[in-house]
């Protein structure tokens, strides 16, 4: 088998249902479609098991997150390659044949995207740089507000502010909403939840990764991020994403400084409630 697109939802099942149907209408290769479901309580398994048989359903007792629940998908997979795709994605075209004929074209290549855009057709700007520590001090501390043209600067470089989307360019980091890559190069790192997987994949990972502008996909994003908690976790991740890659002192400094960006959300949150 080629592909395995492994999908992982947590209360999305509207946008699961058209994604899935999305994914039935591509054709060009033999794929398969494993969806992991954290336990979701919208009704979406049973969604699945309904309405598309064919795929594979891997219900979780409990909440694995983005990591766990990936990694479970990816334990299940038959593919050579494995797509990580969010459930919150519709896949236009031959897309998924395009992936996976450019990494076969291109084997010195660990890795390949598609090209995202909202519904209203805009592109979003995903790919980024491996994210440098100076460039998480300065977006979530105070020292971003002191030095902001340093901020500003770091930022440009991060996000390849020169470059529009329009055309396909090897880049450091692809976006964990849709990852292809060999399966056995792509397993994440379980001390993470949901955030920085694909940054702590390119660390582990060395090799080119390629943005491809003739493959499209939808992305509604962050269809279940907004919330709270999921601020919460971010900081956690970040953190440990932080630990594992620049030791506990950078760590422990980040925790420090972070404190009053998050504080203040926090009570930001709070004041809006009442």
């Amino acid at each position: 088998m080629e592909l395995s697109v492994v999908i992982v939802n947590y209360n999305t099942r509207d946008l699961l249902h058209d994604c899935l149907t999305s994914l039935e209408k591509q054709s060009g290769l033999q794929f398969e479609v494993i969806v992991v479901d954290n336990a979701s309580v919208d009704g979406s398994a049973v969604m699945v098991r309904e309405h598309f048989p064919n795929v594979r359903l891997l219900e979780q007792p409990r909440n694995q997150w983005f990591c766990g629940g990936n990694n479970i998908g990816i334990e299940a997979a038959l593919g050579r390659y494995v797509l990580l795709l969010n459930p919150d994605t519709m896949v236009t075209g031959d897309a998924l044949a395009q992936m996976v004929a450019f990494m076969d074209t291109y084997p010195d290549y660990v890795g390949v995207t598609a090209q995202m855009r909202y519904p209203d057709g805009t592109i979003q700007h995903t790919c980024s740089c491996v994210p440098t520590y100076c460039y998480l001090l300065l977006n979530h501390t105070p020292l971003g507000w002191l030095l902001p043209h340093v901020k500003r600067r770091l930022a440009a470089r991060h996000w390849y502010a020169e470059w529009d989307r329009t055309t396909s360019k090897d880049v450091e980091v692809i976006p964990g909403s849709c990852t292809l890559m060999r399966r056995e190069d792509i397993k994440l790192n379980d001390q993470l939840l949901l955030y920085f997987p694909e940054d702590d994949l390119s660390r582990r990972i060395n090799g080119k990764r390629r943005f491809l502008a003739s493959a499209v996909i939808m992305h509604y994003e962050k269809a279940a991020t907004q919330s709270w908690l999921a601020t919460r976790v971010y900081f956690q991740d970040m953190l440990r994403y932080v630990r594992v890659h620049h030791g506990i002192t950078a760590a422990t400094l980040l925790w420090l400084l972070t404190r009053p960006l998050l504080w203040g959300m926090w009570l930001k949150r709070t004041l809006s409630h009442w």
